[in-house]
C-alpha cells in the first residue's frame, strides 16, 4: 500500500508545483495583471452604467409619484414604457421626436456622403488645382464645434416672427426669411452636413488611393462610360469605406444636441436628444433614460445593419501582388470652376460663420449692422450709448472667464487621464495580442465611441446621481465631468496607443528585462519615450474634442462648473446675441490654436490627426 501511495503523493506535489509555476509565470507578466485590472475598471465605467440606465427605465422615479401615488421610488414598474410608447402623450414624447431624428439623420447622412465622396474623388483622382491645399481646407469645418454654424445661421436668417431682433438677411435685403429657412429640419440638416461630411471625405479618400486605375481602364475598354465606370467598378470597391462613413455620420448626427437645440427648439421641432434634455429639465428622468436607451439601441442597430449589408460581399480587394497604378482624371475646362465651387463651399462653412459671429459681437443693438452701431464694448467694456448694460464685457464677465478656465482645465485633465489609460490599454492589447483579455479590452475601450453623446450623459446621471458603494454622489461635481469626458474620448487615445505600441518591437523590452531593469523603469525609459508621439496626438485629439463638446456635458454642468460651450448655449437661450458672438469667437480662436498645435505635434510624430 505504501508503494502505491507514494506515486499518488508525488503526483500531488507535481500538480502543486505546476500550479505554483503557472501562478508565478502569470505574476511575472505585468501586462496580464494590468489587463484584468483595466477590464474591471472599463467594465465599471462603460458596461455597468449601461445596465444602470436599463434598470432606471424599469424603476419608479420621484417625478412619477404624481401618476403612481401608491408606488415608492425604486419600485419596479413598466410605467415609463407605457407612457413613452403607448400613452396619450406618446406622439409628443417619442414618436414625433423619433421621426424627426430619422429625418435629420438620414438627410444629413445622404448629403454628407454625396458631398464628402465627391470631394474625395476630386482631390484624390483628378487634376483639380492645389490638391494638397484643398485636402487641408476641406477638413477645417470639423475643427470647429458643430453648432457654431447653427449660431451663425440663426444670426443671418432669424426673423421677427419667432421673437427677438431680425437677422442680417432681413437687415441687408429688407425681407423677413420664412420660418422653414430660419428654423426646423432644413437648416438643421444643412448645418450638420457642412460639419460632418469630413467623415465621408476621410474614409473614401483613404480608400480611393488604393483603387487600381487599371480596373477602370478595363471597364473603359469594355465600352463603359466614365459614369458607369464610377458606378459599376469604383463605387462597389469603396463599400467598406462608405459603410464606415455612413455609420460614423449617422451616429454623430442622431446624437447631436447643439444644432437641433438652436435651430429646432424655438419652433418646438424636437429630436431625441433635445427631447431627452427637455425631459431631464423637468426632472422626468424615467422618460429621459428610456429615450437615451432608444438612442443607444438605434446606434447599435445601424451598425449591425451596415455590417450585414457589407458582409454579403465576398471580397473588396483592390491591392494585390500585381502592378498598381493610379491615374489622374483630366477635368479639362472644369478644373477651375470646380475649384471655385469647392472654395465657395469652404467659405460658406468656415469663413462666413466666423465673420458673422464677429460682427454680431460688435453691434450695440441686435439686428442693426450699420457702422454707427458697432462697438467694442462687449469685448473691452467702456459702455456708451445704445449698449445693453445687462451684458457685461468679456474683460469683466466672470461667467465667460470662469467657463473658459473650466474648459481648459477639463480638457487638460481629460487628455492627461485618457493619455495614461490609452497607453496602458495599448500596451496590454499589443503585448497580449490574440488573447481574450486583448480582444475584450479593445472592444470595451471602443464602445463609448458608438454611444450618442447625450445618451452617454444620461447614462452617467443615472449612475452617479446617488452614492455607489463607498463612492459619494458625483452629480454636479467637476470630477463627474472629467470622468465622463475621459471615458467618452478614451477611444482616441486607446487607438493611437495601440498603433504606437504595435510599432515597438517586443525585443527592446525583453533585452532590458534580461539586464534586470524592472517593469516601471522599462516603461519610463524605453516604451513611453518611443510611443510619446502617437500618445500625444491622441491626447490632443481628446483635448480639442472636449473644448468644443456640448452634447456630452449639457445635462451635467451646473453654474459652478459650467464650461464655455455651456455658457454659449445659455446665452443663446437667454437671447443675448452679442455675448453669444463674443464667447463663440473666443472658443473658435482657442480651438484653432489648439488644432495648430495638433498639426505641429502630429507632423513631428508622423501620425495623422483630424
Amino acid at each position: 500500500m505504501s508503494s502505491s501511495a507514494q506515486p499518488a503523493g508525488f503526483s500531488a506535489v507535481q500538480k502543486s508545483g505546476a500550479s505554483a509555476r503557472r501562478l508565478w509565470n502569470f505574476l511575472s507578466q505585468p501586462e496580464r495583471i494590468l489587463g484584468i485590472l483595466l477590464a474591471v475598471i472599463l467594465g465599471a465605467l462603460v458596461l455597468v452604467p449601461l445596465f444602470e440606465l436599463l434598470r432606471e427605465t424599469f424603476t419608479v422615479q420621484s417625478y412619477d409619484k404624481a401618476y403612481l401615488p401608491k408606488a415608492q421610488p425604486g419600485d419596479l414598474t413598466l410605467f415609463h414604457y407605457e407612457r413613452v410608447f403607448a400613452g396619450r402623450l406618446s406622439w409628443a414624447i417619442f414618436y414625433k421626436p423619433f421621426l424627426n431624428s430619422l429625418v435629420t439623420a438620414f438627410g444629413a447622412t445622404i448629403i454628407c456622403l454625396s458631398f464628402g465622396t465627391g470631394l474625395a474623388w476630386l482631390v484624390v483622382r483628378t487634376n483639380i488645382p492645389f490638391r494638397n491645399t484643398l485636402h487641408t481646407l476641406v477638413m477645417i469645418p470639423y475643427m470647429l464645434p458643430s453648432w457654431v454654424l447653427a449660431l451663425a445661421w440663426i444670426t443671418f436668417f432669424k426673423n421677427d416672427r419667432i421673437g427677438g431682433a431680425s437677422g442680417a438677411f432681413a437687415y441687408f435685403f429688407g425681407v423677413q426669411p420664412p420660418d422653414w429657412i430660419a428654423y426646423g429640419p432644413i437648416p438643421i440638416i444643412i448645418c450638420l452636413s457642412l460639419h460632418y461630411y469630413v467623415y465621408s471625405y476621410l474614409s473614401v479618400s483613404s480608400s480611393l488611393t488604393s483603387v487600381d486605375s487599371q480596373l477602370e481602364e478595363a471597364g473603359a475598354m469594355s465600352g463603359l462610360s466614365r459614369i458607369k465606370q464610377l458606378l459599376w467598378i469604383t463605387m462597389p470597391l469603396l463599400l467598406p469605406a462608405i459603410g464606415s462613413a455612413v455609420v460614423m455620420t449617422f451616429i454623430r448626427v442622431v446624437g447631436s444636441f447643439g444644432t437641433p437645440a438652436v435651430l429646432g427648439m424655438p419652433v418646438r421641432y424636437y429630436v431625441l436628444p433635445t427631447q431627452i434634455y427637455a425631459a431631464m429639465g423637468t426632472r422626468n428622468a424615467g422618460d429621459g433614460f428610456l429615450l437615451a436607451l432608444v438612442l443607444v439601441v438605434l446606434a447599435c442597430l445601424f451598425i449591425y445593419i451596415n455590417q450585414r449589408l457589407i458582409g454579403v460581399r465576398k471580397s473588396f480587394v483592390t491591392l494585390s501582388g500585381k502592378g498598381f497604378r493610379s491615374k489622374e482624371v483630366d477635368l479639362g475646362r472644369w478644373r477651375w470652376p470646380l475649384f471655385t465651387l469647392v472654395m465657395v463651399m469652404m467659405a460658406a462653412a468656415v469663413a462666413f460663420p466666423v465673420v458673422l459671429l464677429v460682427l454680431q459681437s460688435l453691434v450695440k443693438t441686435a439686428g442693426n449692422y450699420s457702422l454707427s452701431n458697432l462697438t467694442l464694448h462687449y469685448w473691452i467694456g467702456g459702455g456708451g450709448e445704445g449698449v445693453d448694460p445687462l451684458q457685461a464685457a468679456l474683460v469683466d464677465n466672470s461667467n465667460i472667464l470662469d467657463a473658459t478656465w473650466n474648459s481648459l482645465r477639463l480638457a487638460f485633465l481629460t487628455a492627461l487621464t485618457t493619455g495614461i489609460f490609452g497607453f496602458l490599454i495599448g500596451y496590454v492589447v499589443v503585448r497580449t495580442r490574440g488573447s481574450l483579455t486583448s480582444r475584450a479590452l479593445e472592444l470595451v475601450s471602443f464602445l463609448p465611441y458608438i454611444f450618442p453623446a447625450l445618451a452617454f450623459g444620461a447614462i452617467y446621471i443615472g449612475m452617479f446621481a446617488r452614492p455607489v458603494g463607498p463612492f459619494p454622489a458625483l452629480y454636479g461635481t467637476f470630477a463627474l465631468l472629467v470622468l465622463i469626458c475621459s471615458v467618452k474620448t478614451l477611444p482616441f487615445t486607446a487607438r493611437t496607443g495601440i498603433a504606437a505600441l504595435l510599432q515597438i518591437d517586443k525585443s527592446l523590452e525583453e533585452a532590458a528585462r534580461v539586464q534586470g531593469i524592472g517593469w516601471f523603469r522599462r516603461m519610463l525609459r524605453i516604451i513611453v519615450p518611443i510611443a510619446a508621439g502617437g500618445l500625444m496626438s491622441g491626447m490632443l485629439l481628446s483635448f480639442i474634442s472636449i473644448m468644443r463638446e456640448l452634447s456630452l456635458i449639457v445635462l451635467l454642468v451646473t453654474p459652478s462648473n459650467n464650461v464655455l460651450a455651456g455658457v454659449i448655449y445659455n446665452y443663446q437661450s437667454q437671447d443675448m446675441p452679442q455675448l453669444v458672438g463674443v464667447a463663440t469667437v473666443l472658443l473658435v480662436a482657442l480651438v484653432i490654436v489648439i488644432n495648430l498645435i495638433i498639426r505641429v505635434v502630429t507632423k513631428k510624430a508622423k501620425i495623422g490627426a483630424i
